[in-house]
């Protein structure tokens, strides 16, 4: 009986210690990737660009809104975030604070849908059967969704939901198109679908969530860089393995980082970059991050070797 009491005392003590650190300590810890892309015409002036995403935005996150804020020291030329920038009807002005000078740089936004659903409590072991295809869709947004827009949009930034558009960031003339989150069914690929400007310096393609479907099409339409987020890479991920669950139509091997689209194909054959940050927050109901720490990303685009 001692010996029973001593193994599940040690297992309750293990079982505290790593759900201290995957909500204390890795959801706190925050990482910048830093990625060279070979994306540019040969020749160019390399481009540097601050990828963010899933911040999921709730009262409280001190730490984030300090890491996020501490970011203008990298200088970037331009801001792309792929949404989920908010969780709660208050978040609104602190995200947009936090951002501070960096909205005055050029920047692109998407919305995700926790920018306009308040995010609910679930069983987070439905991530483990259950992706973005079976969920069901939701009635009117009861977040500040079109507030956080505006916020963004007063300070230059182009709204890229279902739009496309052009930017100039550093040297470059940039093509843009980006879709609503077709994790909740909102893309509408259609009113954007053409061929990219081939005389734009970067065709720039801009989603939520990396749904295959979608990708495909911005590929055919000969964009050179797409980016995503969404699905937090995994967030509770395992040593030596990697990604357990994506919650969208994405391998897991593409969760999160660089990679090209579609998967198979060689260096030079013409497919575009994707890149899907892994994120800066969680779910208000799912604290936690496990060997996947939140990040940001700096992309320095640079000519193309052939």
């Amino acid at each position: 009986m001692r010996r029973l009491a001593l193994i599940g005392s040690t297992a309750a003590a293990a079982g505290a210690a790593i759900l201290g650190y995957t909500s204390v300590v890795e959801r706190n810890w925050f990482a910048l990737r830093r990625r060279d892309v070979p994306v540019l015409r040969p020749g160019a002036r390399p481009l540097r660009l601050l990828h963010l995403s899933d911040a999921h935005l709730t009262p409280g996150r001190h730490r984030l809104l300090s890491w996020v804020r501490s970011l203008e020291a990298l200088q970037p030329d331009l801001v792309v975030n792929t949404g989920d920038s908010i969780a709660h009807p208050n978040s609104v002005q602190p995200f947009l604070e936090a951002l501070g000078p960096l909205l005055e740089r050029p920047g692109v936004f998407v919305y995700g849908s926790n920018d306009l659903y308040t995010p609910t409590p679930k069983n987070p072991a439905r991530y483990l059967w259950e992706t973005s295809s079976r969920r069901s869709r939701r009635g009117v947004p009861d977040l500040p969704w079109a507030e956080l827009g505006a916020g963004m949009e007063a300070a230059g930034w182009l709204n890229a939901n279902n739009r496309r558009g052009q930017l100039k960031a550093g040297d470059l003339d940039i093509y843009v198109g980006g879709v609503h989150d077709s994790h909740i069914g909102a893309d509408r690929y259609d009113e954007i679908a053409q061929l990219a400007d081939p005389a734009a310096d970067l065709r720039l393609g801009v989603l939520h969530s990396p749904e295959p479907r979608v990708l495909d099409r911005f590929a055919s339409d000969g964009y050179d860089l797409l980016l995503a987020g969404h699905t937090h890479g995994g967030q509770v991920c395992l040593p030596w393995y990697g990604t357990l669950v994506t919650n969208c139509g994405i391998d897991p091997d593409r969760a999160r980082g660089l990679h090209r689209h579609p998967a198979d194909g060689t260096d030079d054959d013409g497919r575009p970059w994707l890149h899907v940050s892994a994120g800066l927050g969680t779910s208000p109901w799912a604290p936690f991050r496990l060997f996947c720490r939140p990040e940001a990303t700096l992309l320095t685009l640079v000519p193309r070797t052939t």
